[in-house]
């Protein structure tokens, strides 16, 4: 018998901003999101500072489906599902390094950097040369695809392009690290788990009513104001398939006061957190590329479902799932190739004690996440509803002649909205056509 939470389909109301809190906790519907959402989405996978050289490779997931990120022989970035083709066993299980092929340690198949079948053992003695070594090669994502240096993948080969995909408002989230030019990831992914569904770890960074009440600690010690904790001035900025940027916005009075105190010339200090928040904004290159409406956001933007880059471009995070109950987070930290090594410690130790593992802010966050995944398995909180119909139909979307628009408001939960309403429909459509014919479109008027 069918699921019933799976059946109802209707798990978000987006007439009234209430959301079903089983869909945080049913195994069935997690199965679904697998296939209907990570398997079918372009997902980040890397970025090609970590992979530079051929035989480089970073081990990645898409959705629970391990994969390895590697640059072959011909410099091209294959991305390759981690399981041997005879019975499952990875072939790969570092982190990242340099190989010349990938051993499956059970039985001995090699593979080289492309994911072709390169010798099975006993290939003659015991198979009687009976099988083709060119159809049991590693399987391979459907699509690789590469955007300012991120890459990404696809396991659907019906998914449109990537920059099709991301659209303006995934690739200005994009652009926001990109921008600062010759960049590098730091090594060593910082990571950590949380008991919590990934989505609750998604829509939070959309969620600027929490850090007054949630990051006080924060305040009290001087890493953060109250200002920083609870900005009025918010911009939203929402975009195809679930692509959206939410937290504070600069107006255009603010930006030209910093365009008229820095004339436009580019920091002088291109490492420096605060000038990346701010005072960048004001070079010509950087109005260019991100857009006037872009160039003002100060948020956070999520490319769906679920690569979340911080404020100012300087850190991302994958919220990986690994089950309903359960999140991974992958934090990357982005540096500049030519940071003065004494400036590149420091800045890792400052971005790393606000997010991750050591984060203050993240540790807050984490009991937040997991105490709200725990309410949803309850017989009675789980089927009370969550409410997030904060400022729901009482702002206006403005639209540039740019053509990129905009929520100009206060603390609000459109971001949140947008996620859910999105998610509802990815989990609905039956195929890439269906969500590409029936997806809700960059919202306008009243919202």
């Amino acid at each position: 018998m069918r699921n019933k939470l799976i059946a109802n389909d209707s798990w978000y109301n987006v007439e009234t901003g209430l959301l079903d809190r089983r869909i945080f906790s049913d195994p069935d519907l997690y199965q679904e999101e697998l296939k209907n959402i990570f398997a079918r989405a372009w997902n980040f996978i890397c970025h090609d500072s970590q992979i530079p050289e051929a035989g480089d490779y970073f081990r990645s997931y898409i959705g629970e489906d391990e994969v390895i990120a590697v640059r072959d022989r011909k410099q091209q970035v294959q991305v390759l599902l981690n399981s041997c083709s005879h019975r499952g066993n990875t072939v790969c299980r570092a982190d990242q390094g340099n190989t010349r092929s990938f051993f499956c340690s059970y039985h001995g198949w090699n593979y080289d950097l492309d994911g072709t079948l390169l010798a099975i053992p006993g290939y003659e003695d015991f198979y009687r040369s009976d099988i083709d070594k060119t159809e049991w090669g590693l399987q391979k994502a459907a699509k690789v695809s590469n955007y300012k240096g991120f890459v990404f993948a696809t396991l659907d080969e019906d998914a449109p392009s990537l920059e099709a995909y991301l659209g303006w408002v995934g690739r200005l989230g994009i652009d926001q690290i990109a921008f600062r030019g010759d960049i590098e990831v730091v090594d060593g992914i910082q990571k950590n788990r949380v008991q919590c569904n990934w989505k609750i770890a998604v829509d939070n960074l959309f969620d600027w009513y929490h850090p007054k009440v949630s990051h006080g600690s924060a305040m009290d010690i001087g890493i953060a104001t109250n200002a920083d904790m609870h900005p009025m001035n918010q911009m939203v900025i929402l975009g195809e398939y679930g692509h959206a940027i939410g937290g504070p916005g600069l107006s255009e009075e603010s930006q030209l006061k910093i365009v008229k105190e820095h004339g436009h010339k580019k920091p002088t200090s291109a490492y420096d957190r605060k000038e990346y928040t701010d005072i960048w904004r004001a070079t010509d290159q950087a109005r260019e590329t991100l857009g006037p409406v872009g160039v003002r956001s100060r948020g956070h933007p999520n490319i769906f479902p679920n690569f979340w880059i911080t404020l100012g471009g300087t850190q991302a995070c994958l919220r990986i799932p690994k089950g309903p109950l359960e999140t991974e987070l992958w934090w990357f930290t982005f540096v500049d190739k030519s940071i003065p090594p004494e400036a590149r410690r420091e800045f890792v130790r400052g971005v790393s004690h606000i997010f991750g593992p050591a984060g203050l802010l993240e540790q807050d966050d984490g009991e937040n996440w997991a105490h709200s995944t725990r309410a949803s398995i309850g017989t009675l909180t789980g089927a009370r509803p969550a409410v997030i119909s904060m400022g729901q139909g009482h702002d206006q979307v403005v639209e540039d002649p740019s053509g990129q628009s905009h929520i100009n408001t206060v603390v609000n939960e459109h971001g949140q909205r947008w996620t859910y309403r999105s998610w509802q429909e990815w989990m609905k459509a039956d195929s890439w056509d269906s969500l590409m014919r029936n997806h809700s479109k960059a919202p306008e008027g009243k919202i």
